[in-house]
């Protein structure tokens, strides 16, 4: 999976491994709070282990997927051995600052899978029609407002570097390692193979959308059954 991953991403790398928080009352050891414990006593042989495959010493980061706070919790930890005579004895994690990010696209689909669970709970059909309708038009506007911001930070650098060719805008040797990484980071595609790809992708994104909505309405279909036998 790593080398699959790898060949669509040239530039990642493994930085550590991950795992989710134990309950209290499961392995002996470890360490934790809230009825939860982020370090289990085969933290250590596992985290050997990616030590070996990461350039750097590996982080561990443990997510608590018990909800009781209705929030995924992270943890980062970094380990020091704990050696005795010189002999390796153990790792001693230590937790790090942790800070999480996303991108545009897992904003999207993260903002639409709460807006279906509040579509879910607010019950109603008309409703639910109702705020359907709101977030086809939201998504639209949200796709307008990315692509808008796209063009201005586009024609952004291009007036810049116009600027420094002409001589009108002194050059900043940060600037343009900046510009010259992100056009390097932009596959080279001839316009008609960036057509045909885009129209595979839209050809697929549709064809998704459709099976997706054949599949809810069977299920609303199966519900309403399921509702008039019971009664």
């Amino acid at each position: 999976m790593l080398a699959l991953h790898l060949r669509a991403n040239r530039k990642e790398t493994v930085v550590g491994w991950y795992a989710t928080a134990l309950p209290e009352g499961g392995e002996e050891g470890g360490s934790g709070g809230g009825g939860y414990r982020c370090i289990a006593d085969t933290s250590s042989l596992i985290h050997e282990f990616y030590a070996g495959e990461c350039d750097d010493d590996p982080v561990h980061l443990v997510v608590d997927t018990s909800l009781q706070t209705d929030a995924v919790s992270l943890r980062a930890y970094r380990s020091t051995p704990v050696q005795v005579r010189g002999e390796p004895l153990a790792n001693l994690f230590h937790e790090i600052g942790l800070s999480v990010r996303c991108s545009e696209s897992e904003r999207i689909s993260v903002d639409r899978m709460i807006n279906a669970q509040r579509r879910k709970d607010g019950g109603g059909e008309v409703e639910e029609e109702k705020k359907s309708l709101e977030e086809e038009e939201d998504e639209a506007a949200a796709l307008r407002m990315s692509m808008e911001r796209l063009l201005g930070m586009l024609e952004t650098a291009s007036a810049y570097v116009d600027g420094v060719v002409e001589g009108k805008t002194p050059a900043n040797d940060a600037v343009g390692r900046q510009i010259e990484d992100a056009l390097s980071a932009i596959p080279r595609i001839r316009p008609e193979v960036f057509d045909r790809m885009f129209n595979d992708s839209l050809q697929d994104l549709l064809m998704v959308t459709y099976l997706s909505n054949v599949t809810r309405t069977q299920l609303t279909i199966a519900e309403k059954l399921n509702e008039t036998l019971a009664v």
